[in-house]
């Protein structure tokens, strides 16, 4: 199947390219023919973040957003910021990046399915449950397009299955979200990353509650640091209050701690705990419950965000505003400025030539985008300092040089590498989950709609497999065994003497931790067959 442009993951940053592309293909009275390939078994349905939406991208894209019905129903209306210790809370005052007058709280699932409906309604080609596998290139080296995974395919390959499909483009746009299955191809094959940082990572863990009546605040907005990390992790919360007596609480660990015996998903239960936190979930009911990493390092870790036949956009670039913990008008923003170069770059391209939309960079580095993203660059990186330090570091880059200090710091190390062996740590002892609050991983996969056809290949590959027991179980007790928040990875045989590990892939909720934390770098993620995962109805 031939399209002008094809477009790969159906997020935000996604969506918004399809649509940019056809309203200026409409603005000039011209045809383009845009094709989007989803993962998830609907628009949404791997969808995942806090979510308050700054709407300024929305403003440009989609003026008319509010007489076209876009889910935005929750105004933001009080910030606070707490530091939390083990038993007490101090507030702060709110920092600039984030504050939230004139922001809204949404569901980013529901939001994206709106998006999709307006794509739709222009033309775009919307292909949901089919997963793009494979990277295809012309002989030339340059990018033809995509293929999906083949389908039924027997899991030691005894079934040959249904053979996926080509999808070839003048362009083709990869808007995977955070550490892209295809992306990282992409990176070594045209070497993207070389003169950028590395990229740093985070895991964020999401519950979607109904609380009681009387304990809802609509609008209002809380984030947490502190407690329960120590000084030296960087992590912290956001409890956000929606429509329809529903609160979203979650917790980011930064994937650069160093603890092996550390589990984020352990952590973000034992932080509901806090008699500052506990109080609105009394009496209520968790709803649902997800996993996703995010890109962190900002500005000095993007790629290059352009090659032969395709560009890079939203996070799996790595457009995240980590001060203001927003993400989705970064993405969008890079979407609307990467379609309006490919919409130029195709109207001059010959036929047969390779098309490189570079007038991209140049325009991402003229936007707000570039500017916003410069101004907060080195908060970030000065967590390597510890808590304390970064606070005091983060307030007078932020008010004295409002973002424009005459240096850059830079990441020094990729997250894997920060990692230390067992015999330098402490183990760390969790409580054990009360049912009521707080809960094991098992229950919450459950409430994640998480499935895969389970004679399938497994999607979860090692490059060796001596190396989860030979060096990550000497060396670190396992750590896949605490930073998969879904209970993949379990080290089973060690009562025997013959210890080997687990992997259960049907629990895999696609936050790709494990391609992005396991220290000897040993895990490859890679997709499974389209609509499997999890199916987040409203997150």
């Amino acid at each position: 199947m031939e399209y002008d442009v094809v477009i790969v993951g159906g997020g935000p940053s996604g969506l918004s390219a399809a649509i940019r592309l056809k309203q200026l293909a409409a603005d000039k009275g011209q045809d383009i023919s845009v094709c989007l390939l989803e993962k998830g078994s609907e628009i949404g349905a791997h969808i995942l973040s806090g979510a308050v939406l700054e709407p300024r991208t929305l403003n440009e894209l989609i003026p008319d957003w509010k007489d076209k019905g876009a889910p935005l129903n929750t105004p933001a209306q009080k910030d606070q910021f707490l530091l939390l210790t083990e038993t007490e809370s101090i507030q702060l005052p709110t920092p600039p990046q984030m504050h939230n007058e004139g922001n809204y709280i949404i569901s980013l699932g529901n939001f994206c399915r709106w998006l999709g409906q307006q794509a739709e309604e222009l033309g775009v080609e919307i292909y949901p449950g089919f997963a793009a596998a494979e990277v295809l290139y012309h002989p030339d080296g340059s990018v033809k397009g995509v293929a999906t995974g083949n389908v039924g395919t027997g899991k030691n390959g005894d079934q040959e299955g249904e053979p996926g499909l080509e999808l070839w483009a003048k362009q083709t746009v990869f808007a995977e979200g955070c550490r892209g299955s295809l992306t990282k191809t992409l990176f070594e094959r045209f070497k993207l990353r070389n003169g950028a940082d590395p990229q740093t990572y985070g895991i964020g863990i999401k519950e979607l509650w109904e609380v009681k009546p009387e304990l809802h605040q609509p609008g209002k907005i809380t984030h947490t640091a502190g407690w329960p990390m120590d000084t030296a992790t960087y992590g912290g919360s956001f409890l956000y209050h929606l429509e329809n007596n529903q609160v979203v609480v979650g917790f980011v660990v930064g994937l650069d701690y160093q603890n092996p015996y550390l589990s984020p998903y352990e952590e973000f239960q034992r932080f509901k705990t806090h008699p500052a936190i506990k109080g609105v979930f009394e009496g209520g009911r968790r709803l649902s419950y997800g996993a996703r990493a995010i890109s962190e390092g900002g500005l000095q870790s993007l790629p290059r965000l352009t090659f032969p036949g395709g560009v890079l956009i939203g996070d799996t670039a790595g457009f995240l505003n980590v001060p203001k913990i927003k993400g989705t008008h970064t993405a969008m923003k890079s979407a609307m400025l990467a379609a309006e170069a490919i919409f130029e770059a195709l109207a001059t391209a010959q036929d047969g030539q390779a098309v490189e939309a570079v007038a991209y960079t140049d325009k991402f580095k003229q936007s707000w985008l570039y500017d916003e993203l410069y101004r907060v660059r080195n908060i970030r990186p000065s967590f390597r300092w510890g808590l304390w330090p970064a606070m005091l570091y983060s307030a007078l880059d932020t008010y004295l040089f409002r973002g424009r200090a005459p240096w850059t710091l830079h990441h020094q190390h990729a997250d894997h590498e920060c990692l230390k062996p067992k015999d330098e740590c402490t183990p760390i002892a969790y409580p054990k989950p009360d049912g009521v609050l707080t809960f094991d991983r098992l229950s919450s996969v459950f409430i994640s709609n998480t499935n895969h056809s389970e004679d399938q290949p497994p999607h979860l590959k090692l490059k060796d497999p001596t190396v989860p027991i030979r060096i990550n179980l000497e060396k670190y007790d396992a750590p896949e065994q605490r930073y998969c928040p879904a209970g993949v990875y379990e080290i089973v045989g060690r009562e025997e003497g013959e210890p080997r590990l687990q992997i259960n892939a049907q629990n895999c909720v696609h936050c790709k931790t494990c391609d992005i934390k396991d220290p000897t770098q040993n895990i490859n993620w890679v997709t499974p067959e389209g609509g499997g995962g999890p199916n987040y109805p409203n997150m």
